[in-house]
């Protein structure tokens, strides 16, 4: 696959990620959404690339990343940042997570602060739960034929139903990424969700942080962002009127406020 690149972690997963733009640029890490590859973020990368060297990654268990067997723990998909960092030689970055991608954000500003410049947390929460849903979910991701259910689900709660109805082709670039994730992929990430919970730990995050919100989103509603700005001392709240992708609903907006905060003084 062209620019793509491979590290490997310390339990031997192997980590997919590319970079855009001048390596002389300060860094920006971008963190998928469960489901998807680090090709959720293409059409913000002309935008990006321009002002940052834009470090893209695919969860473990997603896209060109190895599939470990067994659940996944936040600690390790943290971990698998760092160690990328490590690898990379690259000792701090902005980091941009969206849904996933936020909770990974969030444990790093609790974990390794000293890494981060600032964070944005996108349509994302510090806890998800009950585990009982997760549970479900797992057992029924792994006992389907093939993704297809699966696959819908998520784009009814990634999309609004116009979108949705219309189809298109980012709705069906996002349904192709549904279906070649592989079933152990989002069942181990669907157990780090599971155990997450970061409720009072985000109060350590020191690093500035913007936390974005969607207004219509059913996943990790409005509210959870809410929750988020108002634990992390002196974070900031966008609400946009999206569902769970802004990146994709609302490129524009989403884009402007990323640079915003990126790079204000």
């Amino acid at each position: 696959m062209q620019n793509i690149h491979f590290l490997t972690a310390g339990d031997g997963a192997r980590i997919a990620y590319r970079f855009d733009g001048d390596a002389s640029l300060p860094t920006l890490v971008l963190s998928n959404s469960i489901g998807t590859t680090l090709h959720m973020w293409d059409a913000q990368i002309p935008a990006l690339a321009r002002r940052f060297r834009v470090l893209r990654y695919d969860t473990r268990g997603h896209g060109a990343s190895s599939v470990p067997q067994g659940p996944y723990s936040l600690d390790r998909l943290g971990r698998d940042v760092v160690e990328l960092l490590d690898g990379l030689d690259i000792p701090r970055a902005h980091f941009l997570g969206l849904s996933l991608g936020g909770i990974v954000g969030q444990w790093l500003g609790v974990h390794v602060p000293e890494r981060l410049d600032r964070l944005i947390l996108s349509n994302t929460s510090a806890y998800l739960g009950p585990a009982p849903q997760w549970d479900e979910r797992i057992a029924a991701t792994l006992r389907a034929s093939d993704m297809e259910e699966t696959a819908a689900m998520f784009l009814q709660n990634w999309f609004p139903a116009p979108m949705l109805q219309a189809g298109g082709p980012e709705v069906e670039r996002f349904r192709g990424m549904l279906l070649r994730t592989d079933r152990h992929g989002l069942a181990g990430a669907f157990a780090a969700v599971r155990d997450a919970d970061l409720r009072r730990t985000i109060a350590l995050i020191p690093n500035p942080t913007l936390v974005i919100a969607g207004l219509h989103d059913t996943v990790t509603a409005a509210s959870h962002g809410e929750r988020i700005a108002a634990g992390i001392p002196g974070a900031r709240l966008l609400t946009l009127p999206a569902v769970h992708l802004p990146n994709i609903e609302l490129p524009e907006a989403f884009e402007a406020a990323v640079l915003e905060f990126l790079l204000a003084a």
